[in-house]
């Protein structure tokens, strides 16, 4: 099992971690536990997972936030798991970046499956690590925090923030969707308190004029009343 996908199961509860972990081991799959939602960000970190699966109740740091956390730094798949069979919470959980959503009780074998559905769909996505972004010119390495425009094999290197270079991952991972402020704040800025909607466009005109100063000019797109996408880079 050595070469197997790696499985984190975030749940905070033992009796579920070992049906789960019995389930994935029959699909030849590895597992790792992380008991609480600290402990699930410090693992993810760590081991590098190729699947996540992620339980909305969790203790210290709940599921919303690991996920959003996650996803502003991997592009790990992540399935949702919750005792809420509320169609919010799905759609919540779509729009801050689950691949797929279960809801408690579940059948374990029906969860085996799904996992091993999401890991054959990002597998087959493309040939790009998955660490590594990439969108025309535009260029973002996830784990090493460092962006770049690639223009006729010329490097030129991106001085971004932290907050910035989180932003701009975050639209690149979906490059034609519009995010609303709210959606950047809770995916990007959680961690600096309380941040209002205008400094948001801050971070977003300074992460701009270094883009077009860098030979990229007209991105990230800003739609009045809306947010912003970063749209299609040539």
């Amino acid at each position: 099992m050595n070469n197997a996908a790696l499985v984190l199961i975030a749940e905070d509860e033992p009796e579920i971690v070992d049906i789960l972990k019995a389930y994935l081991h029959r699909e030849g799959l590895r597992t790792a536990w992380a008991a609480d939602g600290r402990a699930a960000l410090d693992m993810h970190q760590a081991l590098k997972p190729d699947l996540l699966l992620l339980d909305v109740q969790m203790p210290l740091v709940d599921g919303w936030r690991v996920l959003s956390e996650v996803r502003t730094r991997a592009t790990t798949p992540v399935i949702m798991v919750t005792a809420h069979d509320q169609d919010i919470d799905k759609l919540m959980a779509l729009r801050v970046g689950a691949d797929d959503y279960v809801v408690k009780p579940f059948n374990p074998a029906e969860v085996a499956a799904r996992v091993q559905a999401v890991l054959r769909r990002s597998r087959g996505k493309d040939e790009t690590p998955a660490d590594v972004l990439r969108i025309g010119k535009l260029e973002i390495d996830l784990e090493a925090f460092h962006a770049r425009i690639n223009d006729a094999g010329v490097q030129h290197p991106l001085p971004l923030t932290l907050t910035e270079f989180r932003l701009l991952a975050h639209l690149a991972r979906a490059p034609r969707r519009v995010f609303s402020r709210g959606e950047l704040i809770t995916a990007c800025l959680s961690s600096e308190g309380d941040v209002l909607e205008r400094t948001v466009d801050s971070h977003m005109s300074k992460l701009r004029k270094k883009l077009e100063d860098a030979g990229l000019p007209g991105v990230p797109v800003s739609l009045r009343g809306v947010g912003y996408r970063l749209e299609e880079v040539a």
